[in-house]
């Protein structure tokens, strides 16, 4: 990867069932990160798997520049079903890496009725580098799933303690461990401060990013 190319790097934020709102991680990463936008997956109450998919890969396409994916709950899912049925060797230049955080049992437990498209869960590696997220009280997914669901998709493993689902209810605020974590996929050699600018002005990103949301 060139350093100009990860100079122009975008962020993806891909929540999960009903969306992420006001006070979510990922609506204040768009908010105060530089080039951070949320990929629009149509009906977030009721989701079908094949247009989230088709969503997400509508959105890692037309990226003008390579991107890292930010998902939530759900939005794992997403990310997992799109590797499986998308990917090709020509997104190798496109997706440089994706933090997954909380994914949900869609085999079972809670909501599980409208997450049914998602199941099952995909036991395939993700062809790009990946971390997966999870808490030790998430009513979603035990830890021990999380750590199999992790381990099926060669993810690294970050155990975050007694948080919940990971979502503005768990408290975090504008979560800036995710970041630190983030920002470990992105190579060391071509180090981007940009990036990770949380100085940026929200009126700015905004602007910059207003159509696209």
């Amino acid at each position: 990867m060139t350093f100009q190319k990860l100079r122009k790097t975008f962020v993806l934020t891909v929540p999960g069932l009903d969306g992420s709102g006001p006070e979510h991680w990922q609506t204040l990463w768009e908010r105060r990160l530089n080039r951070c936008v949320r990929v629009q997956m149509g009906d977030w109450a009721y989701p079908e798997r094949s247009k989230w998919i088709r969503r997400l890969d509508l959105e890692i396409r037309s990226s003008p520049a390579p991107v890292l994916i930010a998902a939530h709950s759900l939005g794992c899912l997403a990310v997992a079903w799109w590797s499986k049925e998308r990917w090709s060797l020509g997104y190798q230049e496109r997706v440089i890496g994706a933090l997954l955080v909380a994914p949900p049992d869609v085999e079972r437990g809670h909501a599980r009725e409208r997450m049914a498209s998602f199941a099952p869960i995909p036991r395939e590696p993700l062809p790009f580098p990946s971390l997966t997220v999870a808490s030790r009280n998430d009513i979603y997914a035990s830890l021990d799933t999380s750590a199999r669901i992790a381990a099926m998709w060669g993810s690294a493993f970050v155990d975050l303690g007694m948080v919940g689902h990971i979502n503005a209810e768990s408290g975090i605020g504008e979560w800036a461990e995710g970041i630190r974590l983030m920002a470990s996929m992105v190579p060391q050699d071509d180090p981007d401060a940009q990036l990770w600018d949380w100085q940026a002005a929200p009126e700015e990103s905004e602007e910059r990013f207003g159509d696209r949301r």
